[in-house]
């Protein structure tokens, strides 16, 4: 079975033990959120407990602790926001969108205010509406309970907080938070699966795999606003067809509970020959009728964050393996191997297509077999098509030949690892 479809068999167990996918108090008390240690809890976030009119700032230091508190004041109307102009604040996990640093309404908003993201695509979902849920200051001196549905700060404390409200911080909003009531061993293992779970999803996209799909709960994510779900399947399986790779790169997944969803949230980077992007991506897990845990809805930020390097730091090992067994063919004069490295249409030199250098190394190694093949110095960089990888190379051959030069090959992605698709080489 793919291992997608052994996750969801997974999810559906451990949720069958649990009633909800968070902790959630009656509807009259609200949602008391909790943090533990699992993987993939964010190194920090930010926690108002609007019971208590208290925002705390909680950081990872083995394990997650408040590193800072302030007073803070919420909605006037306790609850769950659910409809617009209701004066309550939403209930849920959200992540700081924008800063506006001037401009305001000084009475309102102190001159500042950090936009988070309500309604999120789980909030679309339940049909809550409403709009501007904000992290911002106040004119006075604040009151409990004294706005529309933001939370409001002092000023002071909100220039001493707002270095930490850089835009993708989380922010959770809940009626409690309860810090004497650790998640259970099954709430643990399902972010666990959630962590694996995007990185299968990932996988799957950059392999053009329809397995993809399955991650999904189709009707959910159309409901949630994310887009249409066949739409999206049409379009997705037209570039999986028309593509000949795509490179789709993650990294820093985490994921956090929400009242009765979970939210992972990861950098992106995304190559293909038509496109190269990189930002943040949010999935929203829910669970289905039959107690699968599945994606229901999905934000996408686009956004500069130089991951080129990272990115090729991640593909290293995967390039160094393919590199080490093209050399190890090489060396060895295995014909069959050697030419499995290469795509149908690749050049080497004056030589182009597969079946050119095949009986170009099957002419050559009838006489003179190679002796020594080494490859050092290796430098990785971008390429149009896929990567190009610079190294140093010393050939030797049984009839006494040798050369050194610089060989440059450009490699193609192919499934979870590499086709060469040009090759050439220069003397030193």
């Amino acid at each position: 079975m793919r291992s997608a479809l052994l996750s969801v068999l997974f999810l559906s167990i451990v949720m069958l033990a649990l009633p909800v996918a968070g902790p959630c108090a009656d509807s009259a008390a609200g949602w008391q959120a909790r943090f533990e240690e699992h993987p993939g809890i964010p190194p920090s976030l930010v926690a108002v407990d609007k019971g208590a009119q208290q925002l705390f700032l909680m950081e990872h230091r083995s394990p997650l602790a408040v590193a800072a508190q302030y007073v803070c004041t919420t909605g006037q109307v306790v609850g769950d926001k659910k409809d617009e102009g209701d004066k309550k604040t939403p209930e849920g996990v959200y992540f700081v969108q924008r800063h506006i640093p001037s401009g305001l309404d000084f009475g309102l908003y102190g001159g500042m205010a950090y936009t988070l993201n309500y309604p999120n695509p789980m909030d679309l979902l339940r049909r809550k509406s409403g709009h501007g849920i904000w992290v911002h200051g106040r004119g006075h001196n604040i009151i409990p309970r004294e706005t529309q549905g933001c939370v409001a700060m002092n000023n002071s404390d909100l220039l001493q907080l707002g270095p930490k409200l850089k835009p993708g911080t989380p922010v959770v909003l809940a009626q409690s938070i309860v810090d004497k009531a650790p998640q259970t061993t099954e709430e643990k293992k399902i972010a666990s699966a959630i962590v694996n779970m995007t990185r299968e999803w990932a996988t799957a996209w950059g392999n053009r795999d329809p397995v993809m799909f399955e991650y999904y709960d189709g009707d959910a994510y159309t409901k949630s606003r994310s887009g249409d779900f066949a739409e999206f399947v049409a379009t997705k399986t037209r570039l999986f067809n028309n593509l000949p790779w795509i490179l789709n790169w993650i990294d820093d997944i985490y994921v956090l509970q929400g009242p009765d969803y979970w939210v992972s949230w990861f950098k992106q980077y995304y190559r293909a020959p038509n496109l190269t992007v990189q930002g943040y991506r949010r999935l929203y897990w829910h669970k289905d009728t039959e107690g699968n845990l599945l994606i229901a809805g999905m934000e996408w930020e686009r956004a500069d964050l130089d991951l080129e390097q990272d990115f090729l730091k991640a593909q290293k090992p995967s390039v160094d393996s393919f590199i080490e067994g093209w050399r190890t063919a090489w060396e060895s004069a295995n014909l069959k191997k050697y030419a499995e490295s290469y795509t149908e249409t690749a050049s080497q030199g004056t030589r182009k297509g597969i079946d050119a250098i095949r009986d170009h190394k099957k002419g050559v190694w009838a006489t003179a077999k190679p002796k020594k093949v080494r490859l050092t110095d290796m430098r990785y960089s971008i390429d149009s098509n896929g990567l190009t990888v610079e190294m140093v190379q010393n050939y030797s051959s049984s009839d006494g030949f040798g050369d050194k030069g610089i060989k440059t090959i450009v490699l193609r992605p192919y499934g979870i690892s590499w086709r060469i698709e040009s090759e050439d080489w220069r003397p030193l």
